[in-house]
């Protein structure tokens, strides 16, 4: 009658503020809508979260992947979380829940009883996203978080210039930055952080903002540690109202010499594959470019010193002169890389999609799709997912195969990478 009453303990997952940049990937993987945000943080309700695990591989920076145990009852609050600027420290558990902790740090469960009650059993993953929870198996070792928001890296811009006609609404940058005798070995697919200087409407500084690498591992320049940005500059949001994007107006308007704080690297698992016959689907929008840029240069490098594969592009813009890197991007020889343009805008054309010119060139697409060399990359809005999906789907259900058998394939390889926003 005097037996203690049994306590529940939580393994709750929790979100590092500290190295999270905010890409809001978390917050759209999670299949059961655990986690949200603020201003300040992504942080995860332990109400609703079940373990599952979902939100873990597409996170860029690992900040997703940190779990305390704590007494169920005194679960940290979402309330709470909001305030964090750091993780808190283990909590310390009652003695009579010690058998439990030690359970559920063997069965990796989210929660269990201190009596004697099993472990429940993760709930099965179902792939809420449509890409590859792992790089290519041919892809490089990634380095990660080697600097955070404590300890940034100063780098110098040696280059920023415009790479759509000045008479076009959109301005978009190529920044070059340059990180002299310090190391910052990078990834085509990789990105940065960079923290704008200032504070927000709270006092507080102003989070790191996320952006891919247009560059290939070895530079910008080959041989210089240095790499570069596409950077949009934004002056409207989503829904067309007047916006001042503060990181990518900082960014846009940066001079020769002047010095910027930057994060990273990130990114695991939206790699280019070593495999010097790896064949590439590259499929973007605007600056979705960049880390097809890094990926073609790359190849353009290795011409003549090793076999180098097909790489096929699909390219979307509303007009020519919106283009970024258009007037090098036309100068590719045509053997070299198969270029498709997508125009929604162009006077005196009909509307185009990337999808819709997938569909049209659906024999070679069909040809590159068959071999297992061919890796798939898709960067942009996140709106072109699913029509791009559809028009891949398209294609193999022409030529009499099972889309969702290849599909699985593609994922299970690492062979269909989305990096959408």
């Amino acid at each position: 009658m005097n037996a203690p009453l049994p306590v529940e303990v939580l393994k709750q997952h929790l979100i590092d503020p500290e190295i999270c940049i905010r890409c809001n990937t978390c917050e759209e993987t999670c299949p059961v809508d655990a986690i949200t945000h603020d201003a300040n943080n992504y942080v995860v309700d332990p109400d609703v979260c079940n373990g599952c695990m979902a939100c873990v591989p597409p996170c860029p920076t690992g900040s997703i992947d940190n779990w305390r145990l704590v007494v169920r009852a005194e679960a940290y609050t979402v309330q709470e979380q909001f305030g964090w600027e750091e993780l808190p420290q283990e909590k310390s558990l009652p003695l009579a829940v010690g058998a439990s902790s030690a359970a559920v740090d063997a069965a990796g469960a989210s929660q269990v009883a201190s009596a004697g009650m099993a472990a429940m059993p993760a709930p099965p993953v179902t792939p809420p996203t449509p890409g590859a929870a792992v790089p290519p198996w041919s892809a490089a070792h990634p380095y990660v978080n080697l600097y955070t928001h404590k300890t940034p890296i100063t780098a110098t811009v040696v280059g920023n210039y415009r790479v759509t006609g000045a008479d076009t609404e959109s301005d978009i940058h190529h920044i070059v930055l340059d990180f002299g005798e310090q190391p910052f070995p990078v990834l085509e697919g990789q990105s940065i952080g960079i923290l704008p200087p200032g504070t927000d409407a709270q006092g507080r500084p102003h989070h790191a903002r996320q952006y891919s690498l247009a560059s290939p591992r070895d530079g910008e320049r080959a041989g210089y540690n240095n790499l570069s940005l596409t950077v949009k500059r934004v002056t409207q949001d989503h829904g067309g109202a007047a916006a001042h994007g503060v990181c990518s107006n900082y960014l846009c308007d940066l001079a020769r010499n002047d010095t910027v704080q930057v994060i990273g690297p990130f990114g695991h698992t939206f790699l280019m594959p070593n495999h010097p016959r790896a064949n590439l689907i590259m499929i973007c929008t605007g600056t979705g470019s960049a880390p097809m840029r890094a990926m073609t240069e790359r190849s353009r490098r290795l011409l003549g010193a090793a076999d180098v594969g097909k790489l096929m592009l699909f390219f979307g813009a509303r007009t020519e002169r919106e283009l970024p890197y258009f007037g090098p991007l036309m100068k590719l020889p045509r053997d070299f890389i198969d270029i498709n343009l997508a125009l929604s805008r162009e006077p005196g054309q009909p509307k185009r999609y990337v999808q819709d010119l997938i569909r049209e060139r659906a024999e070679p697409v069909r040809q590159l799709l068959s071999d297992r060399n061919t890796c798939i990359y898709v960067c942009g809005l996140k709106g072109m997912e699913v029509g791009v999906l559809d028009a891949l789907r398209d294609v193999v259900v022409q030529s009499g195969e099972d889309w969702s058998i290849l599909h699985d394939a593609l994922r299970r390889e690492g062979r269909l990478h989305f990096e959408t926003y």
